[in-house]
């Protein structure tokens, strides 16, 4: 039996590399092999994983925090913000490209969704960085990188579907991506600074004319509308998790409730808007719902065939130390980010090593931040990184894709450095937990 599971999982890993669609494979796969293995009975077994799918109260975060996130696009609160910090950092040199590392950085506290992160930026920021001398490799890099920090920093979705798959508190990897996600918010500011000095001519400061109009009154009351009102809706979406008035979900939906206040108040709330976001909410959501059904028949399949405990049984044997497998782990979920999707790697290779690093007394926490750090690296990295997509569908003619691969090059080893320094010190995932109770 624990072959077949091994034979099981290749099969969908290759089914999945050869294009087919991920919820299908993964739903369609395990009902062959589960038939073929335990016959009928498996119908009996599969309605109440779904069920229980469907009952999750935390996944009902979700479908709350995306539409926060497409009701943040729609609005135009996320084009005010960063026109706004463009013209607040624009004396600086590489202050526009600073301006976007801002912007991305709220934009991933206040939806979470890379796509629309990605894509808002890339359209708003992107001919302008060009037209006043930034090289495209530095423009499209910082867009890129930017438009991910809604993988690590929360409220994210990934955040949300790891604590589900790792059975761990979504309040906790909350706050334990806290100090990661805005030490990599740091990493990538010293690397623009860097940039500004050596390569001066590549992250230029903005003309003077272009700010002169930005002045005294209309400067505080752009800044109040485009920066303050959406900073305060971040803090009590988050501020609601952490101090324990509220769980994830919601906050969730104090944040999707907010976010449509704020649309109103811009005065951008109308019936074709909602139509738009209530589109987008849907289709985003039972994307990854029906995904996340065809994963739970899989993991039913796997854990039935003896897929986890053969593999448990072979890391005890082979005698590997608990951070060996660890660096075993996170080199698979790094390459394996290059091919398949986030929500692919969350549902088929988390739930598979999960019960080993529960086994080797691995803390869960500290392993889910890792993922989440990793995982928002497959976003950036080649062929199939998806921010590059979205940012290549919105880029002009002139930028290649070989300007945006050079472009995310630093960005990735950044990356990489700040997984490495999680790894090494687990404190920066642990402490801020342990320190406020959570």
């Amino acid at each position: 039996m624990e072959a077949i599971s091994i034979v099981f999982f290749i099969v969908v890993l290759l089914l999945l590399l050869f294009g087919f669609p991920v919820a299908f494979t993964l739903g369609g796969a395990s009902i062959l092999f589960g038939l073929a293995t335990f016959g009928f009975d498996f119908f009996n077994l599969l309605p109440l994983r779904i069920w229980g799918i469907m009952n999750n109260y935390i996944l009902i975060a979700v479908p709350l925090f995306i539409y926060m996130g497409v009701m943040f696009e729609k609005s135009g609160l996320a084009e005010d913000l960063l026109e706004t910090m463009a013209l607040l950092f624009g004396k600086l040199r590489g202050g526009l490209a600073i301006s976007v590392l801002v912007v991305g950085t709220l934009l991933a506290a206040a939806t979470g969704i890379v796509g629309a992160t990605v894509v808002t930026m890339g359209v708003l920021s992107l001919p302008v960085m060009l037209k006043k001398g930034y090289s495209p490799a530095a423009a499209t890099g910082i867009i890129s990188a930017s438009g991910t920090l809604g993988q690590i920093i929360p409220p994210s979705i990934v955040l949300v579907l790891l604590g589900s798959v790792l059975n761990i508190s979504v309040g906790q990897l909350f706050i334990g991506a806290i100090i990661p996600g805005f030490m990599l918010v740091g990493l990538y500011l010293s690397w623009l600074i860097l940039l500004a000095i050596f390569k001066p001519k590549s992250a230029p400061a903005m003309p003077k004319e272009d700010l002169a109009e930005f002045k005294g009154a209309i400067k505080f009351k752009r800044i109040l509308f485009a920066f303050v009102i959406p900073f305060f809706l971040i803090v009590a979406v988050l501020g609601s998790i952490f101090a324990g008035i509220a769980s994830p979900t919601e906050a969730a939906a104090i944040g999707a409730f907010g976010a449509t206040i704020l649309t109103i108040l811009k005065g951008r709330f109308n019936k074709e808007t909602l139509t738009e976001v209530m589109k987008s909410t849907m289709m985003l959501t039972s994307m990854a719902f029906i995904i996340l059904v065809g994963a739970s028949a899989f993991g039913l399949v796997f854990r039935g065939l003896g897929g986890d405990r053969y593999l448990t049984e072979l890391i005890a044997q082979s005698n590997l130390e608990s951070h060996h497998f660890l660096l075993i782990v996170m080199a698979i979920i790094f390459v394996a980010g290059f091919f398949i999707d986030f929500i692919e790697i969350i549902f088929i290779i988390v739930p598979v090593v999960a019960p080993i690093f529960v086994h080797l007394g691995i803390d869960l926490l500290w392993v889910g931040i890792l993922i989440a750090i990793n995982l928002q690296t497959s976003f950036l990295t080649p062929p199939f990184g998806f921010a590059l997509f979205y940012l290549k569908g919105v880029a002009p003619p002139s930028v290649t894709t070989n300007h945006i691969y050079k472009g995310i090059l630093p960005y990735v080893i950044i990356q990489l450095t700040g997984l490495l320094l999680v790894i090494f010190f687990p404190e920066l995932a642990t402490w801020l937990p342990s320190l406020l109770g959570a």
